[in-house]
C-alpha cells in the first residue's frame, strides 16, 4: 500500500469525493450534498478532511466532513472507500477529525445507522456515547412545507 495522507479539502476534490460517497452510500441527491454545500460549510467554520492513497498517493480514499453550527460540530460523511476498509484507516481519519474538534473547542455529534456495528465500535472507542433518548426527523423537500 502506498503512503496514506490526510489533508484539508482543496478546490477540485469534489469529483473524487462524490465517487467515494457513491461507493459507500454516504450520499444521495435528495441530501443536497454538492460542492457548494461543502465549500459553504467550510466558510462557516467547518472542515472537510480528505484521506489520500492508492497507486498515485492522490486517490481520495476517505472523507470526514465536519460542519459547525455555532454550538456543535457535526461529523458527516465519514467513510473509507470499500477497497481500503478493514485496514485501520478509519482510526487514523477519526483521530485527525477529533484534532479539529478539540482545536475548535466545541462538542461533536454524529449520526450512525444502528446496523453499522463496525462504525459504532470505532466511535465508542473514541469516546462517543449513545444518547438514546430521541429519534431524528428531517424535511428534505422544503417545497413541501405548507405554511
Amino acid at each position: 500500500m502506498q503512503a496514506i495522507t490526510v489533508r484539508q479539502y482543496a478546490k477540485g476534490d469534489f469529483p473524487g469525493i462524490m465517487e467515494l460517497w457513491e461507493a459507500t452510500a454516504l450520499s444521495r441527491p435528495e441530501r443536497g450534498d454538492d460542492e457548494a454545500a461543502v465549500e459553504r460549510s467550510i466558510e462557516l467554520g467547518g472542515m472537510m478532511l480528505i484521506m489520500c492513497g492508492g497507486d498515485t498517493g492522490r486517490e481520495i480514499i476517505g472523507t470526514s466532513w465536519m460542519t459547525f453550527d455555532g454550538r456543535r460540530i457535526h461529523l458527516h460523511h465519514f467513510g473509507i472507500t470499500p477497497a481500503y476498509q478493514g485496514k485501520g484507516l478509519s482510526g487514523i481519519l477519526l483521530n485527525e477529525s477529533l484534532k479539529f474538534v478539540k482545536e475548535k473547542g466545541f462538542q461533536v455529534k454524529l449520526e450512525v445507522h444502528r446496523s453499522n456495528n463496525i462504525a459504532i465500535q470505532l466511535y465508542k472507542k473514541a469516546g462517543f456515547e449513545y444518547l438514546g433518548d430521541y429519534d431524528i426527523y428531517i424535511i428534505r423537500d422544503i417545497q413541501s412545507i405548507e405554511i
